[in-house]
């Protein structure tokens, strides 16, 4: 594993980057992999570069987009309850694609009320992203710290299983429904490596979206100002940029469909016409038909009873369920057992 340490100066706040040496390669054999599938696909942790993150965070504010608001609401209204049910000693917090935290407030506020500091640990993707958020946290809180891991999350989790002290109790937080991106096997493992992080009487806590009509579901996935197809057809961008292709964007859309059936929102990349696409870096050419999609990214929809199952499955007991007013979303209570 290669890792680099960024400290500032106040010592409160450090960055990790970590990866296992691949990292310079990894979207490039991705790529390649994917696109010479039969059926083509890319794999959606991609999304989140600098511009790819910031429309992420133009589709949470949304009108069509629910899924923010009703976990805002959902926090908003019984953080201090979820963090006593959570926390019975002083914790740290430690978030899983924690992107600009904006929601993470809630519980950081939470805890703040009941230990006279806090250790605040977010992973994700994408560095811009944790840098932004952390400072902005940093000037927030005076009496938070943060470890900010920049690294995919079975990276991150190997690393952090050796980082918590025998005292201090880690409650981590998996939030806005990213457990829906994993298929019914990728959720497992990921909640098993999860646990492996974990001692007995840690917890976890999941933001989850509950299956509803197909129609609102559509909306969230496919909204009328478009910023959902453009944050997809930015890896379109991306490639240009990075592997020196040459995709017209114009020449593709964006398509959200509902599969009842598996329960889940399925994104596409359409392309408009035949075409072919030369990528320099890759030295490879790929060929497209009329109507031939690039599928980037599933969002499993879930009820209460599969997700229960899922953590019993995974080393887990399932404790507690908030949901919002109108029922749309649940943060469900895990405890390490």
């Amino acid at each position: 594993m290669v890792s680099q340490t960024v400290s500032t100066a106040s010592n409160r706040f450090a960055l990790r980057r970590l990866g296992d040496g691949r990292d310079s390669t990894s979207f490039a054999e991705d790529v390649r992999e994917g696109l010479t599938a039969r059926q083509k696909s890319l794999p959606p942790k991609y999304f989140y570069d600098a511009l790819g993150s910031q429309l992420f965070e133009a589709i949470c504010h949304l009108p069509e987009y629910y899924l923010t608001r009703a976990e805002s609401e959902i926090l908003r209204d019984n953080a201090d309850e979820i963090v006593a049910s959570a926390a019975g000693r002083p914790a740290r917090l430690v978030e899983l694609g924690s992107g600009s935290a904006e929601k993470t407030r809630y519980l950081i506020d939470a805890l703040l009320n009941r230990q006279p500091s806090l250790h605040y640990v977010p992973v994700d993707i994408s560095r811009v992203s944790l840098e932004r958020s952390s400072f902005e946290l940093l000037q927030i809180y005076p009496r938070l710290s943060i470890t900010a891991y920049a690294a995919d999350y079975f990276t991150a989790l190997k690393a952090l299983a050796e980082t918590a002290s025998s005292g201090e109790r880690t409650i981590a937080l998996f939030l806005g429904s990213n457990i829906g991106n994993f298929d019914p096997d990728g959720s497992r493992a990921f909640l098993s490596e999860l646990r492996r992080m974990l001692r007995p009487g840690d917890a976890l806590l999941v933001g989850a979206d509950l299956k509803k009509a197909g129609e609102v579901l559509i909306r969230a996935y496919d909204d009328a100002l478009g910023v959902t197809a453009a944050f997809n057809l930015n890896l379109l961008v991306r490639m240009n940029r990075e592997l020196e292709a040459n995709f017209d964007v114009a020449k593709f859309s964006h398509r959200a469909t509902y599969n009842q059936e598996l329960g889940r929102v399925e994104i596409r990349m359409v392309s408009l016409e035949p075409q072919t696409i030369r990528l320099r870096a890759l030295d490879l050419e790929v060929s497209f038909r009329e109507g031939e999609t690039i599928h980037t990214e599933n969002s499993y929809k879930f009820d209460v009873e599969q997700l229960a199952g899922m953590a019993r499955a995974t080393g887990f007991a399932p404790e507690r369920t908030w949901f919002d007013s109108a029922r749309r979303f649940s943060f469900n209570l895990f405890a390490a057992s």
